[in-house]
């Protein structure tokens, strides 16, 4: 996979790019099966330990040269004119501050149809509120960031999931930064059940913890947001349902400011199973992608 998600940033119509690729540990397979790639603008940066992902996209900013980066993970891929439209929607939006740029992508499941996420781009709401909302929010394979920025404010070390959300919850309070946004697909998200990926390294209890240290940069509906769709569901995927059910809801209902759909979807987390869960979920996902034309 590591491969194809190089491949696919070597494949690039913006051609003057280099292909920084971080292994994060030993791994002498990965190292020599990129190794085989042989093109010039590939590095390859392989590390004596694991430092975790966000270190490891720290490590590949420090080892970049470019004035921008785009991050890819390394079971995700990018569409060919991924750069080019992006460094061109920076470029045109660059003012006096700061412009990150992200694009809409495809999320791909083995055996089912492709979606394109998110559903919608952000309107006047706040970015918390944009970002846990159950059809929104962005993926870290679609970043497109100015490089002097990253080193100010890089990802934070030792983190073990949710990354990018914390990278994007912290820089989204900045004043100085535009967010700049390819309303067209420009990467895939591949969902690979077998396969853990980095943002999945919490428990439900974590993701607590990391959501209460991190709820001053959300607002109150943003919290609720977290706490229901993501926090139940953890939950209750982990079979935690009645150890999670009350402290859960003290932090949705009390601590946050839920709306009826919020509450209606908590509950539901708990009553229903989890082929009726998917089935929910994708009707929303229906209902919204037709409110929206």
């Amino acid at each position: 996979m590591v491969c194809r998600a190089a491949r696919s940033a070597l494949a690039q119509t913006y051609s003057n790019l280099e292909v920084v690729v971080v292994v994060d540990g030993p791994d002498p397979s990965t190292v020599t099966a990129l190794s085989r790639l042989n093109d010039p603008r590939m590095r390859i940066v392989a590390l004596e330990e694991n430092v975790g992902g966000s270190e490891a996209r720290n490590i590949g900013v420090r080892e970049s040269l470019g004035e921008w980066v785009a991050l890819l993970d390394d079971d995700d891929e990018w569409l060919p004119k991924k750069i080019e439209r992006q460094l061109q929607l920076s470029v045109r939006r660059l003012t006096k501050g700061t412009v990150i740029s992200f694009c809409k992508y495809i999320y791909r499941r083995q055996g089912k149809r492709d979606q394109i996420w998110p559903l919608r781009l952000p309107g006047k709401e706040p970015m918390s509120e944009f970002m846990f909302d159950h059809c929104s929010g962005f993926q870290t394979s679609t970043f497109f960031i100015p490089r002097e920025y990253l080193m100010l404010h890089p990802f934070k070390k030792g983190l073990r999931g949710h990354q990018d959300w914390d990278w994007l919850l912290h820089v989204s309070s900045d004043p100085s930064v535009e967010m700049a946004i390819d309303p067209q697909p420009q990467s895939i998200f591949h969902v690979i059940p077998e396969i853990k990926r980095a943002s999945y390294g919490f428990d439900w209890r974590e993701s607590l913890q990391w959501g209460q240290e991190n709820r001053d940069n959300m607002t109150p509906k943003a919290y609720s947001r977290f706490i229901a769709y993501h926090c139940a569901r953890l939950a209750v995927g982990e079979q935690a349902r009645s150890k999670s059910l009350m402290p859960l809801a003290r932090e949705c209902f009390l601590k946050g400011k839920p709306t009826a759909m919020t509450i209606a979807i908590f509950f539901l987390m708990y009553l229903m199973s989890p082929r009726a869960r998917r089935a929910l979920h994708d009707c929303a996902v229906r209902q919204s992608r037709n409110e929206r034309g």
